[in-house]
C-alpha cells in the first residue's frame, strides 16, 4: 500500500447509517479565528496554531428479540487510525508528482488574511500587484528579483530547473542561502538561521513559488524528513501540520488529495522578509498559472 492509499484508509471511516450521520452532523463544529497580519524579520517563524478537531460519539440502540433475555450489545465503532505528519506530506508528494506540468503567461499568487493581496509575475521578471495599497487596482510593481527561495534571490528559470530529489534539493537551497547576502539586523545569518531559511524555502516551493510538479513533490518529501513535523488533525482546507523552528512552529494546512498547501501561518515575501499571521490565524494561499491579467 502506498502513502496515498494509507492516508485514504486512515481518513475514511466505515459508512454510518443515515440516522447516525444526521445526528452526528449536528454535533460537529469547525472553528477558525481571524486576525491581522504581523510582518517580522527574516528568520522569525509564524506562531503555532492549535487546531481542534471535534468528533461525535454515537451509540446505536438495538431492539430486544424474543425470546432473547437481553438486548444485543451495540457494535463497537472502529477506532480511528492516527495519521502522522509524515504520512500527510508523503501522500501530498505522491499526488503532486503525478500532476500534469502546466504553464502560462503569469504566475499568480493570492494571499488572503484581513486583506487580500495578489501578484502576477511574468517569466521576464515583470510583476503586477493588487491590494489595499493599490486601491484594489492592478498596478505594475518595480522589483529587482520577483522570487525568493529561503530569502535569497532566484529567477523563475532557476526554480523550474531545481533538483527533483529531496536531499539534493535541500542541499541546493542550503548552498544558495550560504552564498547569499541575506542578513538580519544583527548581521549575517547564524548556522541555525541558515537551516531555518532552508526549511522556509521548501515551504515556499509548495505554497507560493512556481515549482514544477517533480520539485513540489521533492519539497514535500524533504519537509517530511524534518524531525518534529507533527499532525494536528483535520482543519478547514485539509490536514493541519506543525513544522518546528526556532522561536515557535509554523502551521501548514495540506490537502493530500490535491497535493497543495491551502493555508500557512507564515510565508516569505517577495523582498525576502518573513510574514507571520497573528497568533491563532493563518494566511489562505492560492497560486497557479494564468494567461490573463485583470484590468
Amino acid at each position: 500500500m502506498n502513502d496515498l492509499q494509507t492516508l485514504r484508509a486512515a481518513l475514511t471511516p466505515e459508512e454510518p447509517t443515515q440516522d447516525v450521520a444526521d445526528r452526528s452532523r449536528h454535533r460537529l463544529q469547525n472553528h477558525m479565528l481571524t486576525g491581522r497580519r504581523k510582518r517580522t524579520g527574516r528568520v522569525a517563524v509564524g506562531a503555532g496554531l492549535v487546531a481542534v478537531a471535534a468528533a461525535a460519539a454515537v451509540v446505536v440502540a438495538t431492539v430486544p428479540r424474543t425470546p432473547a433475555p437481553a438486548p444485543t450489545p451495540a457494535p463497537q465503532a472502529a477506532a480511528p487510525v492516527a495519521v502522522t505528519g509524515q504520512e500527510v506530506l508523503l501522500a501530498a508528494a505522491t499526488v503532486a508528482a503525478k500532476a500534469p506540468a502546466s504553464t502560462g503567461t503569469y504566475w499568480h499568487v493570492k494571499i488572503a488574511e484581513s486583506e487580500t493581496y495578489e501578484y502576477w509575475t511574468k517569466a521576464d521578471g515583470h510583476v503586477w500587484f493588487r491590494g489595499a495599497k493599490s486601491g484594489h487596482r492592478v498596478v505594475p510593481l518595480a522589483m529587482p528579483t520577483p522570487f525568493r527561495l529561503g530569502g535569497a534571490e532566484v529567477t523563475m528559470d532557476r526554480i523550474q530547473a531545481l533538483p527533483a530529489e529531496p536531499a539534493a534539493l535541500r542541499d541546493w537551497i542550503a548552498n544558495l542561502v550560504a552564498h547569499s547576502d541575506i542578513r538580519t539586523s544583527a548581521g549575517p545569518l547564524t548556522a541555525d538561521q541558515r537551516k531555518q531559511a532552508v526549511l522556509e524555502g521548501l515551504v515556499s516551493l509548495v505554497s507560493t513559488l512556481p515549482a514544477p510538479p517533480a520539485v513540489r513533490a521533492a519539497s514535500f518529501r524533504a519537509i517530511a524528513a524534518y524531525p518534529g513535523v507533527r499532525a494536528v488533525g483535520a482543519v478547514p482546507g485539509g490536514q493541519g501540520l506543525q513544522v518546528p523552528g526556532p522561536g515557535g512552529s509554523a502551521l501548514l494546512v495540506v490537502d493530500p488529495a490535491t497535493g497543495r498547501v491551502n493555508q500557512t501561518s507564515m510565508y516569505v515575501t517577495a523582498d525576502g522578509a518573513v510574514a507571520q499571521a497573528a497568533e491563532g490565524t493563518t494566511f489562505e494561499i492560492g497560486s497557479g498559472w494564468t494567461d490573463n491579467l485583470p484590468n
